[in-house]
């Protein structure tokens, strides 16, 4: 790939890949497909942290969780990490944030320099979880099942009001990049928050669907769970919770419509881009931060690295640059990062864990790579690992029974190799290999040290006058539109496309 071209980045919220239909799920995506077919799928890519913020901020810094001490969806990202925006910004791009990103922390910008929406989800330190208090419960901001007991038809929605105006910024936004003064390429993050819970879906999206149609999850409640789920169970109260067949029915129906509500953002925002002339010159890439379990296991939302809760879709797209296919090799968001500075012709720092999505398609299919991952928020009483590599998953906790399993021969994750006796070579290989990458012992304590420190914090900041790191979107009216300081012709020449 030469030259410096447009970078657009276009993410869904909770996103899970079997859904798909490029994944041969029942979701109804015709602009996603679009996006596959002319692009580049990767079939075996990984949220690395399966939680809205870290998934994030592993994705724009390209590091683990870990290393950069941003672990739960309440942790800060700290300003002196760099982030794929710094680094583009420095190889000459112009960076904009639309939509939902989740910082935390008094920065919120992170090397974007135009930022057009406030975060949906607060910026502060009060969603942050207490591992010591295992069986404690924030209800104010926990997870339940309230979600899936009032799954069905609305118009509005605090979800949707957001995407709403994702949509509409994002179109504007490349409107405004074709007529733009600034010679430079340009970098633009879109981001959406569907399919991500409540679920309710306008009727028109609701509609596209057949209702008696929609398939229930493939496996039911596990007789004897492993103690993360259990763990699970309680933090999203399916534990005193019970819903019907007809709820569960109606939450996969709403989920499925809002990701077509989504697809439907996808679908306007490439059409611009053929409208403004601008396709030719853009590489698009298409993710979401983790999956949602809906149901399966009789688990709902996030949190694991059960496939429908860490699979994730991605998409390079790029006619003409990159030619169209799909790739086996695991990948994860680890990649995203250094693959936006290898489009843009940046050197790849030696922090970034991940890879160029770029290299490994140049390298064929890989099935043997690793992909890593850790989960140290809410729901977890030490730090989950999890490597992949393989047909193998393995999954790891201190305070938990490994867990293995062949996604060739068991796709639903139903059979724990772990323990079975003819595969404790390979528990044993994979656990040292593990404890060579990380000292479990060593990060849990640092994650509850920084547990204790944020709620130390919080809690004094909600003493006497409050302020808020909320991001605050500004609008300078004084210059727009049409003012009496500026000259009509030249406003309406200037902004007409």
């Amino acid at each position: 790939m030469t030259g410096q071209p447009n970078i657009l980045l276009v993410m869904a919220d909770q996103l899970a890949a079997p859904l798909l239909p490029i994944h041969g799920g029942p979701a109804i995506t015709p602009a996603i497909d679009r996006l596959a077919a002319n692009g580049v799928v990767f079939e075996s890519a990984y949220s690395n942290s399966p939680l809205c913020a870290p998934a994030r901020f592993a994705m724009m810094s390209g590091q683990l969780n870990s290393k950069i001490g941003a672990y739960d969806n309440a942790s800060e990202f700290v300003s002196s990490v760099p982030t794929f925006a710094h680094y583009l910004r420095s190889a000459g791009y112009q960076t904009s944030l639309i939509g939902k990103m989740h910082f935390v922390g008094a920065d919120q910008l992170h090397g974007f320099e135009d930022r057009l929406t406030t975060d949906i989800y607060p910026a502060d330190f009060g969603w942050t979880p207490n591992w010591a208090d295992p069986d404690g419960r924030f209800d104010w901001w926990f997870h339940n099942m309230d979600s899936v007991v009032n799954a069905g038809v609305a118009e509005a929605s605090n979800q949707l009001d957001y995407d709403d105006e994702v949509g509409f910024l994002a179109v504007r936004k490349l409107r405004d990049l074709a007529r733009t003064d600034d010679q430079r390429p340009w970098f633009l993050t879109v981001s959406f928050t569907h399919p991500h819970d409540p679920y309710v879906a306008r009727r028109r999206h609701w509609d596209r669907y057949d209702h008696d149609a929609i398939p229930m999850p493939t496996v039911g409640p596990v007789a004897d769970p492993d103690p993360h789920s259990l763990r699970l169970s309680h933090v999203i109260s399916t534990d005193v919770t019970k819903v019907t067949d007809e709820q569960i029915r109606s939450a996969r129906h709403a989920y499925l419509a809002n990701t077509s509500y989504v697809d439907d953002f996808v679908g306007e925002i490439m059409e611009t881009l053929d409208r403004l002339d601008m396709r030719d010159d853009t590489v698009v890439l298409f993710t979401a931060d983790h999956g949602d379990m809906l149901g399966e296991r009789g688990l709902w939302y996030k949190m694991s690295y059960f496939e429908h809760s860490a699979r994730i879709p991605m998409i390079i797209n790029a006619p003409g640059r990159v030619p169209a296919g799909r790739v086996a090799t695991p990948t994860s968001l680890l990649d995203i990062a250094p693959t936006l500075l290898d489009i843009a012709g940046a050197d790849i720092p030696d922090t970034m864990h991940g890879t160029s999505l770029l290299s490994v398609i140049d390298a064929g299919n890989d099935p043997e790579r690793t992909v890593l991952g850790e989960y140290l928020g809410e729901g977890a009483v030490a730090p989950i690992f999890m490597i992949r590599r393989g047909d193998h998953k393995f999954v790891w906790c201190q305070a938990d029974p490994p867990q293995l399993y062949d996604l060739a021969t068991d796709p639903h994750e139903l059979v724990n190799l772990a323990s079975i006796a003819a595969h404790a070579d390979t528990v044993a290989s994979l656990e040292a290999e593990l404890l060579s990458l990380w000292d479990p012992s060593a990060l849990k304590a640092q994650v509850l040290a920084n547990q204790r420190a944020r709620a130390t914090v919080d809690t004094a900041l909600r003493l006497g006058r409050f302020e808020a790191w909320d991001y605050q979107p500004t609008t300078d009216a004084r210059n727009q539109y049409m003012r009496n300081h500026l000259d009509l012709n030249q406003v309406e020449t200037q902004r007409r496309l």
